[in-house]
């Protein structure tokens, strides 16, 4: 019998040291295959011994306990929070009473997780409990769940007495695939990471738990003196000796207000890269003795503080749907609310996309939604809040004829069109968008202007923007512009003329052909005589370009009144040549194959990036099944693990330089 013991404490070191490995200094020595081994090894002894299974045992992991209740815990000392601040000013406030009482202050800047706090208690180096924060005084015991996770260590490194604090989240990869299980079982999708990881910790049965793949982030140590720590930085390297998952490589340390502000901006650039959520950093100053001296409010640390990033998801009031007319005669329904302060910007309007999109989100005016940056830029309605809504509110209704030439609409795929050439709204949407930062870019005009010399009949179509400078008396006689801003705006159609090729594609407004496939076009054709001249296959074999485009493309040049305006542009002056470097299709393993770059490299992204579409690369912002390679660099995140699930072929630096050499 002491022969299986020694056999299953052998085993569980195996596991234990390959998971620390693993989790923690992210350098395995031994293979997936092996751990297996060992790990089934280890489970077949348990089932044949039942008597000899370890409280500490690592195939606890898989769940199977359920419990009745939560019992409640009463920490041995409070889980305090830290107040929030919002601003760059408020983070210099900060600074400025803190060096009140320390005058040379170091302070340490931690990514603020987007999970819910836990608390692990150890005795001898063994998990004995683990509790949520609760109200801060009492939390409820949720060892059985917490078992489950593994980056949790359930035994240390040291066998101490200890209690550990930090955040138990959900990683995007896990929250993706719990997503994706929920629709293919019919259940309701999860909102975010952060209310998946708070379920899934508070269920009866730790089997469900397990399949969550929670994880677990250590960052505090309740009573650090008592380890021989003197700092906060000292605290995450121990946790880390323990065998604790920690976010030592990404914290920071400052010594004044414009150091953290600057590594505030750092880490908001870098959220989208993290394998999961954050929302914030928080500031603590390094030195326990400092933290001493501070001390504490009532109810919160004067130590520390927790600076927030903009709100990404707030709640509004929709006042009405308002329906827009595109340059292609395409009606976008939009949602007009309460102005909101969205991921540091203001906002009161964003689309609704389409009928069907209104439908399944079934909005009404006078409803409560939730808004949101996508991609940090655009704002969009994520959810109405049903269990709010009025009695009396009115269902969505499409409207049937164009808002503003009351041309009956027509409904092609799940988009509805004004079909009128001549609707003043879709001329006035073309002009503008010939001049937008991403087309030619004349700097001096927005809505209100473009609009403006259309209704007084100085811009009806787009060759009248190279013909304003007839009209400067008349100008220059008008509100708001005097000789001097007359002139810019003169000095900037001018310049215009000298824009590359790339720009005056996008900006003629050919329907599906974005600033990216402008840039494809322009640097495959070289001059716009060449590309007006291409035909339906030669264009669909480009590649980003297809077939959809392909059509509408070879029907926009089919035009006469388009064929004349590219000819009046010619007459203007305007360029028609793509002046940048022209695509390389000679290297068959990066021409046509779609890139995804991550992680921190020796150069730029945009050095890559450039480098990449020189060869006919098309490079992307999210892996996805269609992506051929994916240049990883260092601390590469949640892209890095989609491309190893999806098997996409990783390409280091070396590779890289490899491939773009051959």
């Amino acid at each position: 019998m002491q022969k299986i013991i020694d056999r299953i404490d052998e085993l569980i070191k195996i596991i234990n040291k390959a998971s620390y490995e693993y989790y923690v200094l992210d350098n395995p020595s031994i293979t997936d295959q092996e751990y297996d081994d060992a790990y089934t090894e280890l489970q077949r002894l348990e089932n044949t011994y039942p008597e000899l299974k370890r409280d500490d045992s690592p195939t606890l992991r898989v769940g199977g306990e359920a419990i009745d209740k939560f019992e409640k815990v009463t920490h041995a000392s409070p889980m305090l929070s830290f107040d929030d601040i919002f601003n760059e000013e408020e983070i210099m406030l900060f600074d400025e009473r803190i060096r009140k009482t320390i005058s040379k202050p170091e302070y340490t800047l931690e990514p603020k997780m987007d999970g819910l706090s836990g608390s692990l208690i150890y005795e001898n180096g063994v998990l004995v409990r683990a509790a949520t924060r609760g109200d801060g005084i009492t939390g409820e015991d949720i060892t059985v769940n917490v078992k489950t996770i593994k980056s949790v260590p359930l035994r240390l490194t040291k066998d101490i007495n200890i209690e550990v604090r930090g955040e138990i989240y959900m990683s995007k990869l896990s929250f993706e695939r719990a997503n994706r299980e929920r629709v293919q079982n019919n259940e309701k999708e999860f909102a975010n990471p952060r209310n998946a990881a708070a379920g899934s910790v508070r269920q009866l049965d730790s089997k469900i738990t397990a399949k969550r793949n929670l994880d677990f982030m250590a960052y505090f140590i309740p009573n650090p003196e008592d380890y021989g720590i003197k700092t906060q930085e000292e605290s995450i390297k121990f946790l880390k000796e323990l065998g604790f998952v920690t976010n030592l490589k990404l914290n920071g340390l400052a010594k004044n207000s414009k150091d953290i502000i600057n590594y505030v901006h750092d880490l908001n650039n870098k959220r989208e890269e993290l394998p999961y959520e954050i929302d914030g950093v928080v500031l603590k100053v390094d030195s326990l003795e400092d933290e001493k001296k501070l001390g504490m409010t009532s109810r919160v640390p004067r130590w520390g503080i927790a600076y927030k990033f903009p709100a990404q998801e707030v709640l509004t009031t929709l006042n009405e749907i308002k329906f827009t007319v595109g340059r292609t005669g395409k009606i976008t329904p939009n949602a007009i609310f309460n102005p909101v302060h969205v991921a540091g910007s203001l906002i009161s309007k964003a689309t609704l996309h389409n009928e069907d999109y209104c439908i399944e989100k079934d909005v009404r005016v006078g409803d409560i939604i939730s808004v949101r940056k996508a991609g940090d830029v655009i704002p969009e309605v994520v959810e109405v809040k049903l269990d709010r809504r009025k009695d009396n509110s009115i269902p969505f209704k499409m409207i049937e004829t164009c808002p503003i030439c009351n041309t009956k609409l027509i409904k092609k795929d799940a988009m509805h069109f004004c079909t009128n050439d001549d609707c003043p709204s879709r001329k006035i949407e073309g002009l503008e968008h010939f001049v937008s930062r991403d087309a030619m870019y004349i700097d001096g005009f927005g809505e209100r202007i473009v609009e403006d010399f259309y209704n007084m009949g100085f811009l009806t179509k787009i060759e009248d923007f190279y013909h304003l400078y007839k009209h400067k008396d008349e100008l220059m006689t008008m509100e708001g512009f005097g000789e001097k801003s007359v002139n810019n705006l003169l000095d900037a159609i001018t310049e215009s003329k000298n824009n590359s090729l790339e720009r005056l594609i996008f900006g003629l407004g050919i329907r599906h052909v974005g600033k990216k496939t402008a840039k494809i076009l322009a640097m495959y054709f070289g001059e716009m005589d060449k590309f007006m001249k291409a035909d339906y296959d030669l264009l669909k074999n480009i590649p980003d370009v297809g077939d959809i485009i392909a059509k509408s493309i070879t029907e926009y040049f089919s035009k006469e009144e388009n064929i004349n305006l590219i000819n009046n542009l010619k007459e203007l002056n305007v360029n028609m040549n793509y002046l940048g470097e022209k695509v390389d299709n000679s290297n068959e393993k990066i021409y046509g194959k779609t890139f995804v770059i991550t992680g921190t490299l020796s150069e730029s992204r945009d050095h890559y990036k450039e480098k990449l579409e020189s060869l006919g690369a098309n490079v992307t912002g999210s892996v996805t099944s269609k992506t051929d390679y994916v240049l990883v660099g260092e601390n590469p995140g949640s892209k890095y693990d989609k491309a190893i699930s999806l098997g996409i072929t990783i390409l280091n630096e070396d590779d890289y330089n490899k491939m773009i050499n051959e």
